[in-house]
């Protein structure tokens, strides 16, 4: 894959930019301190990502704020914990606090020097603008499923992309380049639509599924990197 080729990135951002899972362990906290059994972070993370893709695909259109409030419900009920319902809209209120990948700066303000840079989250608006302020980057375009109305993996989420980034930037789909954590949310919606996609892989090494789902049939992605600092390195070395 030759990397100069493409005009733009497209980007998730909680799982590629923001370590969502350090996020969500450190904001269940509240929830799992008030049980007698004593629940690891891989077994909260797989309950957590099982809860939320249902919860996503029953309600596509639940602004995420909300969205997350009714996972963590759903959650407590699944652990058999009771607790007021303040925790709950805590909790959906946590993503301001979720924090940036130690590389995730760093390697935008590389990027951003090579390319039109372009957010396609499954979060609110104002959220993002929180996280974003951890980034530090001004993105050319944000579509957020606020304003998409459905989550990814749906491919109206990438559908929704394709047109205004060629009227808005001059960016046709060939010239995109999709940048994802998530093989189930990014990279399978994205081959079925022909968008060619890197997957940045934020779980290398470590055991069990974390926060996403995963597939039985993986996509076939056209590269592969551990981290943003990786794929930046990648381009560098593209361009001499």
């Amino acid at each position: 894959m030759d990397l100069t080729c493409f005009k733009a990135l497209s980007f998730d951002v909680y799982g590629t930019l923001i370590d969502w899972e350090s996020g969500i362990w450190n904001a269940l906290q509240p929830l799992l301190s008030t049980g007698s059994r004593e629940i690891g972070r891989e077994e909260a993370l797989k309950a957590y990502g099982e809860i939320e893709t249902a919860q996503e695909a029953e309600t596509p259109s639940l602004h995420y704020v909300t969205l997350l409030s009714v996972v963590h419900a759903r959650l407590a009920r699944h652990w058999g914990l009771t607790v007021h319902s303040d925790l709950h809209e805590r909790f959906g209120a946590s993503v301001p606090d979720w924090p940036a990948f130690p590389d995730s700066a760093e390697a935008l303000a590389y990027l951003k020097q090579h390319y039109h840079l372009v957010v396609l989250s499954n979060v609110d608006r104002k959220s993002f603008e929180a996280s974003n302020r951890k980034l530090g980057i001004s993105f050319d375009a944000v579509y957020t499923a606020e304003d998409i109305g459905s989550y990814k993996p749906d491919p109206k989420n990438f559908h929704f992309l394709f047109s205004p980034l060629q009227q808005d930037l001059g960016v046709q789909k060939s010239e995109l380049l999709h940048v994802a954590q998530s093989l189930y949310h990014d990279h399978a919606p994205a081959v079925q639509m022909d968008l060619t996609s890197v997957w940045i892989d934020r779980r290398f090494g470590k055991a069990g599924q974390g926060a996403t789902k995963i597939l039985d049939n993986p996509p076939k992605v056209a590269g592969h990197f551990r981290s943003l600092s990786e794929f930046a390195a990648a381009h560098r070395a593209a361009i001499g």
